[in-house]
């Protein structure tokens, strides 16, 4: 059974995604927080595998609380619940290390293959969602932009065509197709990627290449 731990201040909304999770299957909630200072808590005292929290809480909001949860050791992978209006707190999530993001009104079929999703290791980069709004809200400013140029250079060709079809957000399987490679072959490009340049994660990856204005 996944563990996961729901963080929102409406208890109608744990509530219902409670409901929606157990009622998946495999997937257990092992507890709730209506805000930052019990999310970081529960988790201490949970230990969940995957943690879903809103963004925008009283008190201690979830950018806050994420920032305390993913520094901590052996942290749980952490998917933060938005709209659209709130894209900039969720870009600044990704870059602490959360594995994602759904927006509130995610079919509920989705919002579970999700968590089965980063509960097995792999970040949630959706094409159609994600890469629109970390697009739309890096900061390009040219300091930067050059920082994430000078990094990427220590790519070799292959692998840059790897990371870019990453922040494209194809599978694995589909980068396979698209660059005639076998699946296991870019499953070992994109983990050599993330431990070359440092990064924890495949989302982490695509705010590397929209920094370097290559997306």
């Amino acid at each position: 059974m996944i563990r996961v731990l729901v963080v929102d201040d409406e208890a109608l909304v744990r509530s219902g995604l409670r409901m929606i999770l157990e009622a998946a299957g495999e997937i257990v909630v092992v507890g709730e927080a209506a805000d930052g200072d019990g999310a970081v808590a529960a988790v201490a005292r949970l230990r969940p595998e995957v943690v879903l929290m809103d963004v925008r809480m009283p008190g201690t909001d979830g950018l806050t609380a994420a920032a305390r949860i993913l520094a901590a050791p052996d942290a749980p992978k952490l998917i933060m619940l938005t709209t659209f209006d709130l894209d900039e707190y969720v870009h600044e999530a990704l870059r602490l290390g959360a594995v994602g993001f759904l927006l509130k009104d995610t079919p509920p079929r989705d919002l579970a293959a999700a968590v089965r999703t980063v509960a097995a290791g792999q970040a949630m980069l959706s094409p159609t969602v994600t890469k629109r709004l970390i697009g739309s809200f890096v900061d390009r400013a040219p300091s930067r932009a050059e920082s994430a140029r000078r990094r990427l250079a220590a790519l070799t060709a292959r692998e840059e065509d790897v990371i870019r079809a990453v922040a494209r957000g194809l599978s694995n399987a589909e980068i396979g197709r698209e660059l005639r490679l076998t699946e296991a072959t870019v499953k070992a490009h994109v983990s050599r990627v993330l431990s070359k340049l440092a990064l924890a994660n495949r989302v982490q990856a695509a705010i590397l290449v929209h920094d370097a204005d290559l997306g």
